[in-house]
């Protein structure tokens, strides 16, 4: 295969995981996210750290429970940069995350979405495996914070 076709493929793949992590964790299925990773893969975000994918499944399943969560993740920017060799990558993304916290019986929707909660970036590691492509780390870090708002 053409080097630069080979690049090209290894980029998006990781791209598409970044993305499939995104749907993941938007659209009630959080516990899967472990399965995006390599068995020994670290998470890594503001005060927490999950070392291994049964502490990362653990972890982001407790995250599915919270059914009165409602968010999105918004990865833009991303880069992608294939290591020598073809078997690692680094990217990195902004992340925008819209979410909305419903209290008791309110389920309207829409949910308040005039600012997001956070805006940060992550920066992703992954390795080529048998499977195909997965995270090998990712870190979030937060740069901007909403304030809290008045519980009423």
């Amino acid at each position: 295969m053409d080097p630069d076709v080979a690049r090209m493929l290894a980029e998006r793949a990781c791209e598409r995981l970044i993305i499939e992590y995104a749907r993941r964790v938007d659209f009630g299925e959080a516990s899967r996210i472990a399965e995006l990773f390599v068995a020994d893969g670290v998470w890594t975000g503001v005060d927490l750290r999950l070392d291994g994918r049964d502490a990362i499944r653990e972890w982001f399943t407790e995250r599915e429970a919270l059914d009165r969560r409602v968010s999105r993740h918004v990865h833009t920017n991303i880069a992608v940069e294939l290591e020598v060799g073809g078997d690692r990558a680094l990217a990195e993304s902004y992340l925008v995350n819209y979410r909305h916290d419903r209290r008791g019986a309110d389920r309207a929707m829409p949910a308040p979405g005039d600012i997001p909660k956070y805006v940060g970036e992550c920066r992703d590691t992954f390795v080529r495996t048998d499977e195909g492509w997965r995270f090998a780390s990712r870190d979030v870090a937060v740069a901007f914070v909403r304030p809290r708002r008045p519980v009423a």
